[in-house]
């Protein structure tokens, strides 16, 4: 295993093109990778479709890329104090998925796992079951979800060494874990880079395997 490519945000917003689908870690904008975002809504990229938690805060987040017009899509599981994401939906600017919280979780962590999808009974009998397949288990209905995947995730660490190999801060692990294994280009921002060896085996909370760029380390 090599040592993990170390680029800036600028040339980290440039892999991702018009029309992409792309995975942002983050919890209202709690380890979200902000430089990233900043250096996307520079460069303009449009039609986006966004999978993410939440539609971040005002001037946060995920939230920069609504007001610069950017996403297509969100797909997401709160947006509920973004009052710019409402705004765009009403007016019919913007596609919105909501999802339950711990089925986009699962459904991100399955697209990272190879699975074909998985059963949950949340959303039975409501909206998020329509046009969903309902399967009947030992006399129980279960909605069938599928997996998300995304052609890029960027994510948020706290330390990553030479080799990609990440380890968050508190809270900020979030999503960010499943969604570096769930995108077929992983770009990681990160506070501080270290040599290898330097994390300790059991602190390491995201391999170094799912991660192709590594952003940032001047803090």
């Amino acid at each position: 295993m090599g040592r993990t490519r170390q680029i800036n945000a600028k040339a980290a917003a440039s892999m991702i093109k018009d029309g992409m689908t792309v995975m942002i870690g983050g919890f209202m904008a709690n380890g979200t990778p902000e430089a990233i975002i900043d250096a996307l809504v520079e460069a303009g990229t449009k039609d986006l479709t966004i999978i993410c938690n939440d539609a971040g805060l005002p001037g946060r987040g995920t939230e920069k890329l609504l007001q610069n017009k950017q996403i297509k899509k969100l797909i997401a599981s709160h947006v509920g104090l973004t009052p710019e994401c409402g705004r765009q939906y009403s007016e019919g600017e913007l596609e919105l998925e909501l999802t339950p919280q711990g089925t986009l979780a699962e459904k991100i962590r399955s697209g990272g796992a190879g699975l074909g999808g998985f059963l949950t009974p949340t959303g039975i009998g409501t909206i998020v079951a329509e046009g969903k397949k309902v399967i009947e288990i030992d006399g129980k209905d279960y909605l069938l979800e599928k997996p998300l995947k995304a052609d890029v995730s960027i994510i948020k660490g706290h330390i990553a060494d030479e080799f990609g190999n990440i380890r968050y801060r508190g809270s900020t692990r979030n999503f960010n874990p499943m969604m570096a294994t769930a995108a077929d280009i992983v770009i990681a921002e990160v506070d501080k880079i270290v040599p290898a060896g330097s994390i300790g085996p059991e602190f390491v909370e995201t391999p170094g395997i799912y991660v192709d760029y590594i952003v940032g380390g001047e803090a």
